[in-house]
């Protein structure tokens, strides 16, 4: 009798970890319940970063200019409770070569997992990742800190506590941590740019799902729950878009115009073509390689041109100062370049926005009516800077930002 209960704790182990489960929405939702105003202020941002026709984006960028390759400075945060978990150097390497791989279509599986229908909707995102030189006080570091924690630590919980390990500048680094959940089903989160700046901002997961040695175990053993996740962590939501939406629903949206639209996740490695769970039947099915659905690490291969667009507006928006950080190349721009890349998002805005100025220095902002009257001024010491809003009408207002007196730059925004 003892061996068929160890049996069938073992057949379930293996059970629990043989689909995909990504916690994101549950993170989100929290905050909306929790926060006062983040509801809207998500909605807000979502809107900004899935517009194709975002202007601060499209200047980033250039119309006619070369590919820019933005290169983002992370630093890994491993929280372990014994030596295995403990996770070795190497195993941080693979999924840094993973991720960068699949951020430029480099991924050597992209030809034989995706089917020619889909290839030529295939993007090199132009997002690189680097472990980090330089801390937030400018001392050498290789990218790495790592702390024992006690047996009854609740990674997913207190990851970001002192009791974990605290973010670095979570506005110029992005912050991995990687630990062992306490909840077994889950393999990893994080959080969309709406939280950007905030001290639980980055990736969380767990080592076993994370990179391709060591403690990386199949069916998630090919980096590919990282990749998921820090799609989230630049702008993208399920194709499902919230979980449990049903197709019609204005939450059964995930933003692109080129993932086709379905109303739950894949599993383990479907056969092209699949209608399962589309909305609407066609002869290619539904995109269940993308990396953003649940598929088993060895059958998603790729982000489209339309998720392309939203990382790179969540880029020349919520997460523009990224671009600024210690230990990576930055984006090239010149003086007047750099003024006019001073990013006022989202907009438009429902009860608060934000100023960021990833190059030059910026301290306060003076917002006037279309009578020309000064409504409000404020002073900005922060990378992001939130201004609230909520008091004033709807309409169209406009802003003055300054440093140190001079006048830098103007823009419009329009409050809902």
């Amino acid at each position: 009798m003892k061996k068929i209960l160890t049996l069938l704790i073992l057949l379930c182990s293996v059970a629990v970890f043989s689909q995909r489960t990504c916690s994101t929405n549950t993170k989100l939702n929290e905050l909306k319940n929790n926060v006062p105003g983040f509801s809207e202020h998500h909605q807000d941002v979502m809107e900004y970063i899935q517009n194709p026709n975002n202007e601060q984006a499209n200047f980033l960028r250039g119309t006619n200019s070369p590919a820019v390759v933005v290169t983002i400075p992370v630093v890994f945060h491993v929280l372990y409770k014994n030596a295995t978990q403990n996770i070795s150097d190497a195993q941080i390497n693979s999924q840094l070569t993973v991720l960068n791989n699949d951020y430029r279509k480099l991924n050597a599986d992209f030809n034989s997992v995706v089917p020619a229908a889909f290839r030529p909707l295939g993007a090199d995102v132009e997002i690189a990742f680097c472990k980090a030189t330089r801390t937030p006080a400018g001392a050498a570091t290789t990218g790495i800190t790592r702390k024992s924690v006690g047996s009854s630590f609740v990674f997913e919980d207190s990851y970001y506590l002192a009791a974990g390990e605290l973010a670095w500048d979570p506005t110029k680094y992005l912050n991995i941590w990687i630990g062992r959940f306490s909840d077994n089903t889950l393999l990893g989160f994080a959080y969309l740019p709406s939280a950007a700046g905030q001290a639980f901002d980055g990736l969380c997961i767990g080592d076993q799902f994370f990179g391709t040695t060591g403690t990386a175990s199949a069916p998630f053993n090919k980096g590919r729950t990282g990749t998921h996740e820090i799609g989230h962590y630049f702008g993208l939501e399920h194709p499902w878009g919230d979980d449990g939406s049903s197709c019609g629903s204005s939450a059964n949206n995930d933003g692109v115009t080129d993932t086709p639209a379905t109303d739950n996740p894949h599993y383990n490695c479907p056969n092209f073509p699949s209608n399962a769970n589309t909305c609407t039947n066609s002869a290619n099915g539904a995109m269940f390689m993308n990396f953003m659905d649940y598929v088993d690490d060895a059958c998603m291969a790729f982000f489209t041109a339309g998720q392309k667009t939203i990382m790179q507006n969540t880029l020349a928006g919520p997460r523009l100062s990224l671009l600024t950080s210690n230990g990576c190349s930055v984006l090239g721009l010149n003086e007047v370049e750099a003024i006019r890349a001073i990013a006022v998002y989202p907009n438009p805005v429902s009860k608060y926005f934000m100023i960021t100025s990833p190059q030059v220095e910026i301290d306060e902002v003076e917002i006037f009516n279309t009578m020309g009257q000064l409504v409000k001024t404020q002073k900005l010491s922060l990378a992001n800077n939130v201004i609230n809003i909520e008091e004033f009408a709807s309409g169209t207002y406009y802003l003055r930002i300054y440093n140190q007196g001079q006048f830098l730059k103007s823009d419009k925004l329009i409050k809902k």
